[in-house]
């Protein structure tokens, strides 16, 4: 007899992920991992949600890395609603300080199994530009991911085909 497929236990922040994942799309809203912004940074995870919205997800595994983080207001100009995502062991206070602006940032706690909203996130609508701008930009890129995991050999053309 062959033996199941071997279990593995996902930590960190592959388990938040997988929560994200799960409770987002309860809730049609599908995310992609490691995002890159045009001002430089990279969203952990973004996505849209069934009206157009662009959310932005941060994950913090790490109480360290979470009063570390400095860069995260430079997401904000690229998503409506902007959440903080972390593990239950996570000292969610911290994120009540003014700081992590709590007045416009969501929070939500997540495992490997599933997440829940502990904070909604206000939604601070983009402009028009700039939602059409990250809506055709994530859809690209979420595109050619799904190419590349379809056909890993397709041949990355530098032509544009008009």
């Amino acid at each position: 007899m062959l033996d199941p497929a071997p279990q593995f236990e996902l930590t960190g922040a592959a388990a938040v992920t997988r929560g994200l994942r799960r409770m987002f799309a309860r809730h049609q809203l599908f995310l992609i991992p490691e995002v890159p912004l045009r001002n430089g940074r990279r969203a952990d995870l973004m996505g849209l949600d069934a009206k157009g919205r662009v959310v932005i997800v941060e994950i913090k595994c790490a109480r360290a890395d979470l009063l570390g983080d400095r860069k995260w207001r430079d997401y904000l100009d690229f998503c409506d609603r902007f959440y903080w995502a972390v593990t239950p062991q996570m000292d969610q206070t911290l994120l009540a300080r003014e700081m992590f602006a709590p007045d416009r940032t969501g929070l939500i706690v997540a495992d490997a199994y599933d997440a829940a909203i502990v904070r909604q996130a206000v939604s601070t609508p983009l402009a028009a530009a700039r939602r059409k701008t990250e809506c055709q930009r994530l859809a690209r890129i979420a595109m050619r991911r799904h190419t590349q995991l379809c056909d890993p050999e397709v041949a990355w053309g530098v032509e544009p085909i008009d």
